[in-house]
């Protein structure tokens, strides 16, 4: 184990390095991941699939990468989290290639399945190696940078396949976007710094699984980014078909445009990380997911300037509390820190799985009223989680 002085402190090369390579992965997995969320009326209407059918590009690589979670923090620690985190790169590049020349819905949507799994060797991993590398002093404001990095990625991937979607064709961008996130991890692989403790041979005890599964703390904490995350691609993945359709009727590069909300994310997250560090994660926490929610409400009106207004507000809240809870989980977590990091990422895709396609119901039945009733809960019970973990941890 790494003493303090092992780890890399604000200010000093191996910081700069450590924050700038996960800046790269960010670009490069979270561009993939998401890649399919603008041109999914596209799909849809190539492949002649309803909505919620079509959204199954966005949440087989979610859900893939949910469940593939603990195994490849297990996996890392024996073959060790660098390695893991390169190849998986790598390999996510060459799949988000294949998914340009899918010939059906039936199988991009298992290529995508794949390409969430190896994904998972870089996110699965990613929080736990920035906990173990940084020292305490600067963590909060590590991991806000490497979830501003995240939002870059999200915002980058999107207006890459929007723009040239609308000049060519889905594949023509999905195939230009696994190019660029092939110079983004060029980038992380000449970067990162060698790890002070990298786990080889120590192994991931399923006993440290099984005591924080049985942690109410734990168990709310990782509840916030399932419910969270859940609303939030929900949110993108239907207001795509809400404003390519009537009153709005937008060209795909316009709503491509949209998504330069993330941008909102890319400051807010590494705001809130300092803040963190500053007045504390309760406070943080609970004022981002109140913002959340008011940005919610204010996409309910039919004029696109509200609509945008409010995306931007949601964006903000949302990447704010990823940048607190999840710099939090490895903290409640104590010994298992590390696990608890894994948990957290489980949830956070697991909810994107399962409300990214589930909340297509509602789009269908009552339209973006509906799904933002349906958001506004599950960022009420998020609140309500976050709260109590506040309670639990100063208890303790």
């Amino acid at each position: 184990m790494p003493g303090p002085d092992d780890l890399h402190r604000p200010g000093t090369e191996g910081y700069r390095r450590l924050n700038l390579a996960m800046l790269g992965a960010g670009l490069a997995a979270f561009g993939l991941l998401y890649a399919t969320q603008p041109v999914l009326p596209e799909i849809a209407e190539e492949f002649g699939a309803t909505a919620a059918h079509t959204s199954l590009t966005v949440s087989a690589s979610t859900g893939v990468l949910a469940v593939a979670v603990v195994p490849v923090t297990a996996l890392a620690s024996r073959w060790g989290r660098v390695r893991t985190m390169r190849v998986g790169l790598l390999l996510a590049a060459v799949l988000g290639l294949a998914c340009a020349a899918a010939p059906t819905l039936g199988v991009l949507v298992a290529l995508r399945g794949l390409l969430g799994l190896v994904l998972a060797g870089v996110v699965a991993v990613a929080m736990g190696h920035v906990g173990a590398e940084v020292h305490p002093s600067g963590l909060g404001a590590a991991m806000g940078l490497y979830v501003a990095g995240n939002s870059l990625g999200g915002v980058g991937g999107r207006l890459i396949t929007a723009g040239a979607a609308d000049v060519g064709s889905w594949r023509l961008a999905l195939a230009l976007l696994a190019l660029a996130a092939l110079v983004a991890t060029a980038v992380f692989w000449r970067l990162l710094p060698a790890a002070s403790a990298d786990g080889r041979g120590s192994g991931v005890s399923p006993r440290a699984f099984r005591a924080l599964l049985r942690d109410p703390a734990v168990l709310a904490l990782v509840a916030v980014p399932f419910l969270l995350m859940g609303g939030f691609v929900a949110v993108y993945n239907f207001l795509t078909f809400r404003l390519v359709a009537p009153p709005f009727s937008l060209p795909v590069a316009l709503v491509g445009l949209v998504f330069l909300a993330y941008l909102a994310g890319t400051t807010s997250s590494a705001l809130a990380g300092r803040a963190a560090d500053r007045v504390g994660r309760p406070v943080v926490l609970v004022g981002a997911v109140v913002v959340m929610l008011a940005g919610l409400l204010l996409t309910l009106p039919g004029s696109l300037p509200a609509v945008v207004v409010g995306l931007v507000v949601l964006t903000a809240g949302f990447f704010a509390a990823h940048a607190v809870a999840s710099g939090w989980a490895p903290v409640v977590g104590g010994a298992h820190g590390t696990q608890a990091s894994a948990l957290y990422v489980c949830g956070y895709y697991a909810g994107s799985s399962i409300f990214g396609a589930w909340v297509g119901t509602a789009w269908t039945s009552h339209g973006w009223p509906g799904v933002v009733t349906w958001v506004a809960g599950l960022v009420a019970l998020a609140l309500a989680c976050g709260l109590y973990v506040a309670h639990r941890t100063r208890r303790g």
